[in-house]
């Protein structure tokens, strides 16, 4: 016959009520067997133990010790006496307390206690055992016997041939026991090596282990399970329920040092980034400080190969040694951001580098290294231009000089001569003759002179190397130009006084002589210029020199009528001479120059008008072709400029309109870039024209707008912009991950911004970021709300006006610019809705593995934390400085502060 009673709890609806069954007598000898191991079990902490269930428990005592023992709270004072009526107040006393915990006893009184009723007692300490060994289990919002079976389920899912359903016949194999005693204390049992066909054995091996390593009492007999077709539920989760308290510590402590890892791990990876940011931040900024001296370098060269060597230097330096450090500065810059993502999702102080480290610091010194570079570049042209210049006018300078030098040679001495002493009457004449035809020739030759003193004067402006040799020769020319004027004039007046003396002239002679010297000047004129040097930058600038040219070559047939009529004067004389029988002897008294002197000068002339012609049509294909090098430059880029420009502008509007997860978008984003890599072959190619018009010389170019510069500055923008879109994709993926948030919500944060990003430029201002706040109910409309404060949600943000408005803008603006990213809005709202590691966290798992000591030590330390991180924090933790401090004790309190507040770790 079967007895019921019913025990209803404080925390279960009245309607519920918790049954205890007791029956036969052997049920009643196994529940007395496992009730009684149990209650020892806690009494033995206590000094003292019972041996009868039913007469130990009738005075009260032990019944109150036991619930002193079990609860850690203080009973009542106990009555001394030993009447029954002191029993029955202990016993009451132990009731209510019992009561006084939320258990409704019904039909249990004191008096069937203290008379030694056996089923009131068993169905006492059964109530004691829900109460206070299984009431308090919880595993994942469920509770006492749900949550201890669903604790049983989980430990021992992985093991083969258990399966646990219940509390009796999923019990009877041993199996699971040992898979429970296995998966906490896999050292102790080799589940491997057990049988299903022996659970006599199974289950005295789990009595056994438990009883001798986990101090669990043998409660159950392992005959009395097997021999039953349903062993008792009451006795089976009493026995399980020890082994849930005995590994619940165990897995706390797991649980602490889990959480000190993952915190050590993650500063320790900080510090990493930190000290990796300060290495390559130190080796950029020292590349910088090395290379801007070398390009604020503007001492020219002498000579133009010099200085074409140091624009094939610069070239190097922008082709080979730049693009690299360009690559470390974006990474630098993706390495910090990705740094202050991380310490900010681990609830850190954000990193601030050494003093002129900053991203800003380095940005600075970046831009003045583009300055100098830019003024570097400037300059090399300008001094390779100046330095061709001077090359071109040094050596007209000494072939003019060549040229004046060679018809002065002698004429001092000639001029210095007195021979119209002794010179007869038509000697006279025509040495008066052959000074006006030197005077003559004097003047002609004072254009010359000129231009020797405007080029001399022109190498001195451009800063010529050479230019005190230049000078010296100019001023010995100018110097001898001016004593031959002064010997010149002083011959003039002597052959004058002595003129009136002789008035005989040889007219023919003297003709010959005054037509012969303008044409053999002219002829000198014209050889000089037919060999003049010429440097020209455009077809038409060459153009022109081909029609000076073509007019040069008009006037030739005028020329040969000149000198026909020139040697006319010479035939004549030598017809008179024959007719009259003169005998001519010497030469013409009066010039110089023979008739084979003007023939063999007409001969050269004629003979450098096509060297001339070859000379400037080559120079028409030379420029021809550069024409070409700068058509081909301009079409490129053209194209290229524009491609530049309208990939910055879909990288604007990508990195508002992307949809689709973050790893989609992510991918998207990557294969954007890898497009924009594989457009590079094309700027290679520009590259590749743009030197050969530099080797060229060509300076200009009429057909494009864009200069290499410009598309290496787009080129690069390009890049880091796109590099700078995918980090951000990455630290929003990794603030998805830290912080729990779905794609979902990130998708809603996502379309609430680009609905109010209303100028469509990924930003907001004020006005619409507090719109899009009151859209999402992250904020009251203070217009429709004034004065007054309402909780908005179950994060816990509060509209307090304008005040909290101010405080939303101090974390998505700190630097005061006016508008709101769209990575400033999304840490602003992850902020809001996810929850970080805590300092006070740290601490209470650092108390749990210390014992719950103020201090740690480092045997606790190496106990309970891997090897890496143990040492981590003994080598950072401060001594503790307390009362009742253990030798080498360690202060893991401040430890922990430090870890979320500003210090050296």
């Amino acid at each position: 016959m079967l007895i019921a009673h019913y025990l209803t709890f404080k925390d279960r609806p009245p309607t519920q009520t918790l049954m205890l069954v007791t029956g036969g007598r052997w049920e009643m000898n196994l529940l007395n067997r496992t009730f009684t191991a149990w209650c020892n079990s806690h009494l033995r902490k206590a000094g003292t133990q019972i041996e009868n269930i039913e007469e130990d428990f009738r005075n009260g005592l032990k019944l109150m010790l036991l619930l002193e023992v079990i609860s850690g709270e203080r009973l009542p004072k106990p009555d001394k006496g030993k009447m029954r009526f002191h029993k029955i107040a202990n016993v009451n006393k132990a009731l209510d307390y019992i009561s006084s915990k939320g258990v409704k006893l019904v039909s249990i009184g004191a008096e069937e206690i203290v008379d030694g009723n056996v089923k009131m007692t068993l169905g006492m300490i059964w109530t004691i055992i829900l109460r206070f060994a299984i009431q308090d289990i919880s595993v994942e919002e469920t509770s006492a016997k749900e949550g201890l079976l669903l604790w049983c389920q989980r430990k021992t899912a992985p093991y083969r041939n258990v399966n646990v359903q219940n509390f009796h016949i999923s019990w009877k194999d041993g199996l699971a026991l040992c898979a429970l005693i296995h998966r906490h204390r896999p050292d102790l049992i080799d589940y491997s090596k057990l049988r299903k066909d022996d659970p006599i054995g199974n289950l005295n091996t789990a009595f056994e282990v438990a009883e001798k390593y986990l101090d669990i009492p043998k409660m159950l007999d392992a005959e009395d399970i097997v021999n039953t077709p349903k062993p008792d539920e009451k006795a089976i989760m009493t026995y399980v329920s020890c082994f849930y308290h005995a590994f619940a510590g165990a897995e706390q402590a797991e649980t602490a040092a889990n959480r000190i890892c993952k915190v050590l791990a993650v500063n320790q990876e900080n510090e990493r980034l930190m000290e990796e940011y300060e290495k390559l931040a130190s080796e950029l900024l020292e590349w910088i400080r090395r290379t801007i001296p070398w390009l604020e370098n503007r001492v020219a060269e002498q000579t133009m190969r010099a200085m074409q060597q140091k624009l094939e230097d610069f070239r190097d330096y922008r082709r080979v040694h730049k693009p690299p450090r360009v690559q470390e500065k974006c990474q630098l810059e993706i390495n910090f951001n990705t740094l202050q993502t991380k310490l900010r999702l681990s609830n850190r102080p954000a990193f601030m580098p050494s003093e002129g480290k900053m991203v800003s610091d380095i940005a600075n010194a970046w831009k003045g290294l583009e300055q100098v570079e830019k003024g570097y570049e400037e300059w090399l042209l300008t001094e390779i231009r100046r330095l061709e210049r001077l090359d071109h006018l040094a050596e007209k300078f000494k072939q003019k000089c060549g040229l004046h030098e060679s018809w002065t040679t002698g004429k001092e001495h000639l001029l210095s001569q007195k021979d119209y002493e002794t010179a007869s009457l038509m000697e006279i004449r025509a040495l008066m003759r052959k000074h006006e035809a030197f005077e003559s020739d004097l003047a002609a030759h004072q254009d010359r002179v000129e231009q020797i003193a405007a080029i001399a004067q022109e190498l001195n402006e451009l800063d010529y190397h050479d230019a005190a040799s230049v000078n010296t020769r100019c001023q010995g020319i100018c110097d001898q130009w001016d004593n031959l004027g002064t010997l010149t004039q002083k011959r003039r007046d002597a052959l004058e006084r002595v003129e009136k003396l002789w008035e005989t002239i040889d007219q023919l002679y003297l003709e010959f002589a005054k037509r012969a010297a303008p044409f053999n000047n002219w002829m000198d004129g014209a050889m000089e210029d037919l060999q003049d040097m010429f440097i020209v930058h455009s077809i038409e600038e060459i153009q022109s020199l081909i029609t000076a040219h073509d007019q040069f070559k008009a006037t030739l047939p005028e020329a040969d009528k000149e000198r026909i009529a020139i040697m006319g004067i010479q035939n004549e004389i030598t017809k008179i001479a024959q007719t009259y029988g003169i005998k001519l002897v010497g030469v013409n008294p009066y010039t110089v120059l023979s008739p084979q002197d003007i023939t063999n000068k007409w001969e050269a002339v004629k003979q450098l008008v096509p060297l001339r012609d070859q000379m400037l049509q080559e120079e028409v294909a030379r420029q021809q072709a550069n024409e070409r090098l700068r058509r081909s430059f301009a079409a490129q880029a053209n194209i290229i400029g524009p491609w530049i420009q309208t990939k910055m502008e879909e990288i604007g509007h990508v990195s508002v309109d992307i949809a689709g997860s973050l790893e989609e978008q992510m991918n998207n984003l990557k294969q954007y870039e890898q497009n924009i890599i594989n457009y590079k072959s094309n700027i290679d190619k520009l590259e590749g024209d743009h030197q050969l018009i530099q080797e060229a010389l060509i300076f200009d170019n009429k057909h494009t707008n864009y200069t290499m510069e410009h598309i290496r500055v787009g080129w690069e923008q390009l890049l880091t912009t796109i590099a700078r879109t995918i980090n951000e994709v990455e630290n929003q993926i990794l603030t998805r991950d830290a912080k729990g948030i779905s794609q979902e919500q990130l998708n809603e944060f996502r379309a609430s911004f680009n609905h109010f990003d209303r100028k469509r430029n990924g930003m907001m201002d004020p006005d619409d970021f507090r719109a899009c706040l009151i859209s999402m109910g992250a904020l009251l409309d203070t217009n429709k709300h004034k004065n007054k404060c309402d909780i908005l949600n179950l994060t816990g943000w509060f509209c307090q006006g304008e005040v909290e408005f101010a405080r939303i803008m101090t974390l998505v603006d700190p630097n005061n610019t006016g508008v709101v990213t769209f990575q400033a809005f999304i840490d602003f709202m992850t902020r809001e809705t996810a929850e970080t590691d805590t300092a006070e966290q740290v601490m209470a798992s650092f108390k749990i593995l210390a014992s719950d000591k103020p201090y740690i030590t480092m045997e606790e330390l190496r106990r309970e934390l891997p090897p890496e991180q143990a040492e981590y924090c003994i080598s950072r933790m401060t001594k503790y400085v307390g009362p009742e401090a253990a030798p080498g004790a360690l202060d893991y309190i401040s430890f922990s502060s430090a870890l979320y507040g500003e210090s050296d770790l």
